[in-house]
């Protein structure tokens, strides 16, 4: 799945009983590195993330009502 600006990401703790962090995704940029977001968590503060294989998921931005 593809991410893009507006999506949800979820991105699970690595320690147990920690909840996982959410967020919005701002900006997605590509590069020969990989990809990254650029998010605004839960908490409010933004920052830029490149998850690692199996530590988080997208959830897709709700499509606008017509």
């Amino acid at each position: 799945m593809t991410a893009k600006a507006g999506d949800r990401i979820i991105v699970e703790s690595e320690k147990v009983g920690t909840p996982p962090r959410e967020g919005e995704i701002l900006e997605v940029s590509e590069s020969t590195l990989g990809v990254r977001y650029t998010v605004r968590w839960a908490d409010g503060h933004e920052s830029t993330f490149r998850p690692a294989a199996g530590s988080s998921r997208i959830v897709s931005a709700p499509k606008p009502r017509r």
